[in-house]
């Protein structure tokens, strides 16, 4: 009887785990399995994320250089959908995003010609402002995908 008692139990523990270990193995989130399927990452609409340190005194020289400098040249990338600029007056900080049509777009833009394109919003801002370095700091740099 005792041995069939225990034989009882271990039978018992042993189909918790196992119906533990299933729903362990075979659960499902939608939420991330929906969110960006890897066939479609280098495909689909993304949006760069650009984080600056904007002083409010340098404000409006900012603004007029990335549109002398940064717009025209976005304008003509393949993949450049738009971008829209804001401004936290508070915080003195500013949230650039531009949308391009996918990431492999948007990837395929050398570096190098980024830096050029830089270094001209950089001469044009410390021109305007009698200055030897930019006063605009990089906070953050990412990339959003769209999910809805």
């Amino acid at each position: 009887m005792k041995i069939n008692l225990k034989i009882k139990k271990k039978i018992q523990s042993f189909s918790l785990l196992l119906v533990c270990l299933f729903g362990l193995l075979f659960q499902s989130n939608s939420q991330i399995l929906n969110a960006l399927p890897m066939d479609k990452y280098q495909s689909e609409l993304v949006t760069e994320e650009l984080r600056l340190e904007i002083p409010s005194k340098y404000k409006d020289v900012w603004l007029k250089a990335e549109k002398e400098v940064w717009e025209p040249w976005l304008s003509i990338q393949d993949g450049y959908l738009g971008r829209k600029i804001f401004w936290d007056k508070e915080k003195e900080e500013a949230l650039i995003l531009v949308n391009w049509k996918n990431k492999r777009l948007w990837k395929s833009i050398s570096i190098k010609e980024v830096n050029v394109i830089q270094e001209k919003f950089e001469v044009n801002v410390k021109t305007s402002l009698n200055l030897n370095v930019n006063p605009f700091k990089l906070i953050y740099e990412g990339e959003l995908a769209e999910q809805i």
